[in-house]
Formats: C-alpha cells, sequence, structure tokens
C-alpha cells in the first residue's frame, strides 16, 4: 500500500537514534514502551538507562523490593506504571520461568500492557502484524483521512484501530508501526506541525481542507477538582522527621509523605497554627510553626489539581520513631515532595 511504503521510507531516513530501537529484546522493549506510556522521550530515556543498568534482566527487576523501584521511577508520575512493571516482572518470573510472552494475546496478561503496549512488543519482537494506536497514530490517521470521530470515544477506539490494522504493512509491521509513531512524534505535531515539508501534503485531507487545528477531535474531560494540601515537615532538635507510607488505592500507593493535613481551602497562618495544635503530632506539645512557600505550589494531576504548601514545625522531640533527616532522600517519594527535599536542604 503507498501510505505505508511512502510511512516506512519516511522513517527510514527520518527517525530518530534511540537505545530501544537498536535491539529486539523484549524486556528492553517492554521497558522502554512501560516508561515512554504518557512521558516524552527526552524525559523517559534517562529513566531506561538507570532501569536497566539497575536492572539488566527481568530476574533482578522481579527480585528488587517495590521500594528500589519506586524510587528509581521518582519523578516519572503516574506510579502504578512502576508497581504494574515490577508485578508483571514477577509473574513472568514466577509463573512462565523468565520467559517472556512472545504474542499479542499473551503479552495482554501481563499487569499494566494494554492494546497498545502489547501490539508494540509484538510487532518490534516478534514480527506480530498487530497495529499500535497512541495519540500520535490517532493525529497521524485522524488528519490523513480527515476522520472527526472523537478519539477518546468508544467508536473512535475502535474505527482508528480497524483503520490502523488495515494499512500495517504485514511484511514489516515492526518499521511500520514505529514509523507512524515517530512520524507523529517529529513531523505531524499537534500545534503548528510544518506541512510544507511532509511527504503527504497532497493527500492529506486537513492540510487540504485546512483542518490540521481541528483534528483530532476529543470529548473534554471534566473539569479537574482543586485540593488543599499541606504537609508537615516536623524538625525535632535530634536531627529527624516523620514520613508515612501512602496505604491502599491512589496514585502515590507505597510511596512516603509528610504527615498530610488537607484543608477546603487555603488557610491563614493562625488559623492553621490552631489546626495544629490539635493534631495528633503536635498536640499538648511546644512547637515552632513557620510557612517555607507563602504561595501554594501547584501541582496538575490529570483529574485534580494540587494546591501545596509546606509548613515547618520544629519541636525539641517527636512523640514517634521518627526518621533521620540525613535518610529523607532514600526515600521514594511524589515528585512535588522530592522537589521540596531538595530546595530545603534541612
Amino acid at each position: 500500500m503507498q501510505f505505508s511504503e511512502s510511512l516506512i521510507n519516511w522513517y527510514s531516513i527520518n527517525k530518530r537514534s534511540l537505545p530501544w530501537r537498536e535491539t529486539k529484546d523484549p524486556y528492553s522493549i517492554w521497558l522502554s514502551e512501560i516508561i515512554l506510556q504518557q512521558t516524552q522521550v527526552k524525559q523517559g530515556l534517562p529513566y531506561y538507562e538507570a532501569f536497566l543498568s539497575e536492572f539488566p534482566t527481568v530476574f533482578q527487576l522481579a527480585s528488587a523490593d517495590e521500594s528500589k523501584v519506586l524510587k528509581l521511577w521518582q519523578g516519572l508520575g503516574y506510579y502504578s506504571r512502576a508497581r504494574n512493571l515490577h508485578a508483571a516482572a514477577k509473574y513472568i518470573v514466577n509463573e512462565l520461568n523468565g520467559r517472556f510472552p512472545s504474542t499479542y494475546k499473551e503479552l495482554l496478561t501481563l499487569k499494566g500492557v494494554g492494546d497498545y503496549t502489547a501490539s508494540a512488543i509484538a510487532s518490534i519482537c516478534f514480527n506480530e502484524s498487530a497495529a499500535v494506536v497512541d495519540g500520535n497514530v490517532y493525529r497521524v490517521l485522524s488528519r490523513y483521512y480527515g476522520i472527526d470521530i472523537p478519539i477518546n470515544s468508544s467508536k473512535g477506539t475502535k474505527e482508528f484501530k480497524t483503520l490502523a490494522q488495515e494499512l500495517i504493512d504485514k511484511k514489516d509491521p515492526a518499521n511500520f508501526n514505529q514509523a507512524i509513531m515517530e512520524f507523529g512524534a517529529v513531523q505531524c505535531k499537534p500545534h503548528s506541525p510544518d506541512c510544507t515539508i511532509c511527504p503527504f501534503k497532497d493527500s492529506c485531507e486537513a492540510f487540504n481542507k485546512n483542518l490540521i487545528n481541528q483534528l483530532p477531535v476529543k470529548i473534554k474531560s471534566a473539569k479537574a477538582k482543586k485540593k488543599y494540601f499541606n504537609f508537615l515537615v516536623f524538625i525535632s532538635g535530634d536531627g529527624k522527621t516523620i514520613l508515612e507510607k501512602r496505604e491502599g488505592k491512589g496514585i502515590w500507593q507505597n510511596l512516603y509523605q509528610f504527615p498530610l493535613m488537607e484543608t477546603e481551602a487555603e488557610m491563614d497562618f493562625d488559623a492553621f497554627k490552631r489546626q495544629i495544635e490539635a493534631h495528633e503530632f503536635a498536640k499538648d506539645m511546644p512547637f515552632e510553626l513557620s510557612l517555607y512557600n507563602e504561595k501554594s505550589v501547584v501541582h496538575k494531576l490529570s483529574h485534580q489539581h494540587l494546591y501545596t504548601k509546606f509548613w515547618i514545625v520544629n519541636v525539641e522531640s517527636l512523640k514517634t520513631e521518627g526518621v533521620s533527616i540525613e535518610k529523607v532522600d532514600q526515600f521514594a517519594v511524589p515528585i512535588l515532595i522530592g522537589n521540596f527535599i531538595e530546595a530545603f536542604s534541612f
């Protein structure tokens, strides 16, 4: 098919040199695909290299403590990816005797692996004709064919997958999949793509009908909720602080944080001090309170925006065992807290 041939030809000339393109090892490809979910290449590359250095094989990843995996992941966000990565590694080692699944259907049994990731690994490592559909692919296909079906609708998901499967080069699925993703990443960009140098400009519906900025179509998600987080950074006379492990489900599951007080709105100094006086860690004990950041740090997540303040609470001693201040940077924490730790320098 002309589209596939032209795309692969473009890729052979314009592809970026990336380490995961130099291998067919399913472990390495799987690792890169998980890291690059919702993460740009320039941000994900150092993490890919760090993980391969620390865990060269799936056996070493499986045997690692989860806290070590989460610490290495720190800063990438969407920590469920790291937890799923670790769980899948254990499954491969313990249930599959270290043999990596080699088909699209088998790959879907791995925790954290969906249609896109299974298709990428199956095609790149095992030459299976399984078409990938990610944000880049949606954008390329919707523009080229002038498709205005919302990409985040059930109908859109089904139709774009069907179209991609029809277009994939059955003889060279690995290069086709990588080509269409690369084309979306470096040529058919989300904003202001340079269509004058595009090899498809003469046949692209969006270009010829001036619809580049209107495609792809996406149903708007619900407005993000505002939450107000107040972290209590205790500092005792003997150089200790308090870190708590987040239990239960949630984006920061099994990560550590300073004691958290969530309020309905931002509070002034005096009102918040009264709140702390009733807090279990500071009740009936003298303390000195100071606010580290007058202006809230806004941490934006997909479904909520966290307006965050860090309150420094100096006490003679802690009511709990505590953690040595010198060891705080060894714990896996959300990047929001990691940035504070780095800036505050205790």
